[in-house]
């Protein structure tokens, strides 16, 4: 049977008297990419903050990989790897000085840390520039290096905000290729948020969070059944805008992406 990595029940938070998210509930399994699409102030991100423990709420309970997020901290963010919308990277470090001051919060000794970015970085193309400075990179590369650095503790679970926002088709692609990959080869669990309709897999799982509700979930062929749509851009119409309105989210043919 597949592991549960994340579980989020009954899970609500609010700003003041405005509700970003009303009790919502829903799970990631070991080996799935789930798509977390929603239009801006859906709600994704204070939900990855909580996740993250930026935040923290007094209603509802997150688990990761069997732990309490709230009893047991250290233990279930362990099991986390994150990137996130905004760049965390030191501009002014090399791109090895930032993947090993990381691993270094995370005890790993120096020559495991080499050896892990080393691997991270090859698969991404990006070991030859190790030794350039953050701030030289363009965006694409840099998201690449984001991503190595999340995954060099091993987590069982990926958390993606927006992470191609501002890049290249080229550059989104090859990360979408990347991850997707990831989630097969190494049994690994990703909740991907996104408003780009054109990063969704046939086989993915997708969560549509709304006004922060969750408004479908399941299998990507399932929520297509269940709301008798097309494709995904379909879904995101019905679900998250006014009949009377027209557009499709970004990455859906007949868009700008």
């Amino acid at each position: 049977m597949t592991d549960i990595a994340l579980a989020v029940e009954n899970l609500s938070f609010a700003y003041g008297a405005k509700k970003a998210l009303d009790k919502i509930g829903f799970t990631v399994q070991s080996g799935e990419c789930t798509i977390l699409l929603g239009p801006n102030g859906a709600g994704k991100s204070t939900l990855f903050s909580l996740i993250t423990r930026l935040y923290d709420s007094r209603q509802g309970r997150i688990e990761l990989c069997g732990y309490d997020l709230k009893r047991q901290s250290l233990k279930a963010l362990a099991k986390l790897g994150v990137v996130f919308q905004q760049t965390t990277l030191d501009p002014d470090l090399s791109v090895s000085q930032n993947l090993r001051y990381h691993a270094a919060l995370h005890g790993i000794s120096r020559k495991a840390a080499d050896k892990r970015i080393q691997e991270e970085l090859e698969r991404l193309d990006m070991f030859e520039r190790r030794g350039e400075k953050v701030r030289l990179l363009n965006g694409g590369h840099k998201r690449r290096v984001e991503i190595a650095r999340a995954l060099l503790h091993k987590p069982k679970l990926l958390l993606l905000d927006e992470p191609t926002v501002g890049l290249d088709m080229p550059s989104r692609q090859a990360i979408v290729e990347h991850v997707h990959a990831l989630v097969k080869q190494q049994d690994l669990a990703v909740l991907w948020a996104t408003h780009l309709i054109d990063e969704i897999a046939a086989d993915d799982s997708l969560i549509v969070l709304h006004k922060g509700q969750i408004k479908a979930k399941g299998k990507l062929t399932d929520v297509l059944q269940a709301t008798n749509c097309a494709d995904a851009g379909q879904v995101f119409q019905k679900l998250t805008q006014n009949p009377e309105e027209q557009k499709y989210p970004a990455g859906h043919k007949g868009s700008q992406v």
